[in-house]
């Protein structure tokens, strides 16, 4: 049954590296699967149907497009959209042709994009901000008038920035696939395309507040926490309620005893791992409300990991016997399947 499984599976080489994956398999998830070498993606959302393919910063290499068509593909491909094939290979870091493209493209989205990060709410989990530092340039060469618009009430508990807006396209995606009723999408085209709500209605919805965690830029903030404190000075707790609408899993972000904001938890790629409703999210903001798992894992290449401990994770220990038979092979199996 094994030697099926891995027949049906696709040999694709990253960067030098191979690994097996399912046909069906993007070349951003292979590459996420694999674990490094992984293009950055700023539209893609792997919980969200049709996202991807919209800012281009994941484009790639295809040196080869199969084992049976050794032939390259003419043209950089978004990984977010191109299936992989078997014996696909593929460069991304290791190519100066796809790393100055990438160049070019994070420098087409900071046209627009207002030189507020010292302001903005989002400064410091900005992924917009990290694209820029690992792949932009020091300077640019754009010296036109950049557009504005005026900040935008789009309900109770959300502002839209459309100056920060990269049209990702994710927010849209969100509304559509999780709520009852979309009330908002991407109006005019080009240069004068933005998200507008229609005839400025609000979003209402017991689920608006995702739009709010999708997007990877300032351009939707939480009005509850505008401008109350910077995210590395803050405290990440994991925490569950019983909810009726939700799962209920959250992060809890302190400021002191103080729970400032309240977020869906998020993976190791930036993306939501279960949509939360407006009430956990806006709603319950004190301790009693929550039941406390412990400090939120934050990887260590983010700025909110600084003053940020963990709670050690120790497998039990389980006693070894001293045996005049400790050295037996049999004895050292079993012992060590106990430890395991």
């Amino acid at each position: 049954m094994d030697q099926l499984v891995q027949q049906d599976l696709y040999t694709v080489t990253i960067d030098g590296k191979e690994i097996k994956v399912k046909p069906g398999t993007t070349i951003l998830e292979a590459a996420r699967q694999l674990g490094e070498h992984v293009p950055p993606a700023m539209c893609y959302y792997s919980k969200l149907e049709g996202s991807g393919g919209k800012c281009r910063t994941c484009i790639v290499k295809v040196v080869q497009s199969s084992a049976k068509d050794p032939r390259p593909m003419p043209k950089p491909v978004a990984s977010c959209r191109t299936l992989v094939m078997d014996g696909m290979v593929v460069q991304n870091e290791t190519s100066n042709e796809i790393l100055e493209a990438r160049a070019g493209i994070v420098e087409f989205l900071l046209i627009n994009h207002p030189l507020d990060c010292a302001i903005c709410d989002q400064a410091g989990e900005c992924h917009l901000q990290d694209l820029a530092y690992q792949h932009g340039k020091l300077r640019t060469r754009y010296e036109f008038k950049r557009r504005t618009f005026e900040k935008i009430d789009i309900g109770p508990y959300i502002q839209l920035h459309m100056t920060r807006c990269i049209l990702c396209y994710r927010c849209v995606y969100t509304c559509d696939q999780i709520t009852d009723n979309r009330v908002h999408g991407v109006i005019n085209r080009g240069d004068a395309a933005e998200i507008s709500t229609y005839i400025q209605k609000a979003i209402d919805n017991d689920f608006s507040g995702n739009v709010i965690d999708v997007c990877p830029v300032g351009a939707l903030t939480d009005k509850t926490f505008r401008f109350k404190n910077r995210v590395w000075f803050t405290k990440p707790v994991n925490a569950h309620r019983v909810c009726e609408k939700c799962c209920g899993k959250v992060v809890l972000w302190y400021k002191g005893d103080e729970i400032i904001r309240v977020t869906a938890r998020k993976n190791e790629w930036g993306e939501v791992e279960d949509f939360i409703c407006n009430t956990c999210r806006f709603d319950k903001k004190k301790t009693s409300d929550w039941i406390i798992e412990g400090p939120a894992h934050i990887s260590n290449k983010s700025v909110i990991s600084q003053n940020h401990y963990e709670l050690p994770y120790d497998k039990p220990v389980v006693p070894v016997k001293i045996s005049r038979h400790a050295n037996h092979p049999a004895f050292v199996e079993r012992e060590q399947k106990l430890i395991e």
